[in-house]
């Protein structure tokens, strides 16, 4: 008799890094609920096709379900769950600044009622998307756990440090084990349409002018989406302490020049730069020391800047 597949909650299932991490875990033989409220931000039809692949599998099963709404939570999640990876959030660090409102409700009332689920539920492993924003301007890098100068300057960041804390506060009174993933600038197949690669990229095939803001010297640490998910399942596993938090990055920082110029050699195609004032909530650096999650997660990322470019390339040009 076939032993019965542990199944994993996996919120924001939909979207860019949620889809990717899902199909990871379809193929590793684990049962998948998806949880998504197809919001808005971008175009429903993008997440559709994002999941599309695996919708039909026997052990993939999908609601959509808004994390507001924990009367629903309740109602229509009804299987038995080994583990949540909390994933969906309002996304996006200059969004955040024209409406804080919905940042707070989504990500820190979305993550609470996870956590309320999780706690009424017995599910001791909780898998929390954080963020490298949480930093904001810190000039001691590349930055580590354990820094606890945080120094976050959008409400995007500040909701991140949120769900982080409420999650120290239900591992220290529940026994949830909470680990919180400090994502770095994830790009790759999937990635959001309003994303830095995504958008540049569809701007220079198609030959129109790319926003370019600042003088092009800050820098972001890319981290290719497969290795992102290969941290996420390394997370799920951990079993060592009751809380932790990891920096999920590429430990290698990447100019917003060097990054312009890496999409035209891959596209073949010079870009046109319209340039454009620093942006506010735009950090100067993203850089991550990773030897915490090297050694604790057995996390490797592989796929270097323009590899992941060339991948995402392909994948673009095939939609």
């Amino acid at each position: 008799m076939e032993k019965e597949k542990k199944e994993i909650i996996v919120t924001g299932g939909a979207g860019f890094i949620g889809s990717t991490l899902v199909e990871k875990l379809l193929e590793s033989n684990y049962a998948v609920t998806i949880i998504d409220n197809f919001d808005p931000f971008y175009d429903r039809a993008v997440k559709e096709k994002n999941i599309a692949s695996f919708i039909k599998n026997p052990s993939c099963t999908f609601i959509e379900l808004d994390i507001l709404h924990e009367a629903e939570l309740e109602k229509k999640l009804t299987g038995t769950y080994v583990a949540i990876v909390h994933l969906a959030a309002k996304a996006g660090v200059r969004p955040s600044i024209e409406n804080p409102i919905a940042y707070q409700d989504v990500n820190v009332k979305g993550t609470q009622n996870m956590l309320e689920f999780a706690r009424r539920h017995n599910i001791k492993q909780f898998v929390f998307a954080s963020s490298s924003s949480v930093y904001g301007i810190n000039k001691n890098y590349p930055w580590k756990e354990g820094d606890t100068d945080l120094n976050p300057i959008s409400p995007y960041a500040s909701t991140k440090i949120s769900g982080e804390l409420m999650g120290h506060v239900y591992s220290h009174l529940y026994g949830i084990r909470f680990i919180a993933l400090r994502f770095f600038t994830v790009f790759g197949p999937r990635q959001r349409p309003d994303l830095a690669i995504h958008l540049f990229c569809k701007k220079i095939l198609t030959e129109q002018p790319i926003q370019f803001f600042g003088d092009g010297s800050t820098r972001r640490d890319y981290t290719y989406v497969a290795d992102t998910v290969q941290g996420i399942i390394k997370a799920i596993h951990y079993d060592k302490t009751l809380f932790e938090v990891f920096n999920l990055g590429n430990h290698q920082t990447v100019s917003l020049s060097e990054m312009i110029t890496t999409l035209e050699d891959v596209l073949g195609k010079k870009a046109i730069i319209n340039q454009l004032p620093e942006q506010m909530g735009d950090v100067p650096i993203t850089y991550a020391d990773i030897s915490k999650a090297t050694n604790a997660l057995d996390y490797h990322p592989a796929t270097s800047f323009k590899d992941g470019v060339i991948q995402f390339k392909n994948w673009l040009t095939a939609q």
